[in-house]
């Protein structure tokens, strides 16, 4: 928390404030991490992180191929969620489906401002960031 270690054990619930900086590591077998969070006074906003779990794996594996076959159906009809959506968008760059990959871009970046940031570094959009429809995009 904020840069010191805490130990947690079992059945330890631990409060933490908003304007802290949080990690947690699981450092021994079968140990389970619960993290709660959300903004005071507003509701919990989801942001599709259980469309994206089951392709993970693939793409920290480099399979980025499995990723847009797998989950292109699953992440197309849930377009409420900004971040699969710009994930689907990495891959798709990543195996040269260009036009694709700027499309869902401009989705994701639709729905989330943030991304349009961390699209203009992200190296998994290397190989369309000479596109001038990627440039446009990024330019906001």
């Amino acid at each position: 928390l904020d840069g010191e270690r805490q130990e947690a054990p079992t059945g330890t619930l631990v409060y933490v404030q908003p304007s802290v900086t949080r990690t947690a590591f699981a450092e021994e077998p079968g140990t389970t991490i619960l993290a709660i969070g959300g903004v005071p006074g507003q509701a919990y906003g989801t942001d599709g992180w259980e469309i994206w779990a089951p392709l993970r794996s693939l793409y920290e594996a480099g399979d980025y191929a499995a990723v847009v076959q797998r989950g292109r159906g699953t992440i197309e009809a849930n377009p409420q969620y900004a971040v699969p959506m710009y994930n689907l968008a990495c891959c798709e760059a990543l195996v040269g489906q260009t036009t694709d990959a700027i499309e869902h871009l401009r989705f994701a970046i639709e729905r989330q401002e943030g991304l349009r940031e961390l699209a203009k570094e992200d190296s998994d959009l290397d190989s369309i960031r000479d596109e001038p429809a990627f440039k446009e995009l990024v330019a906001g």
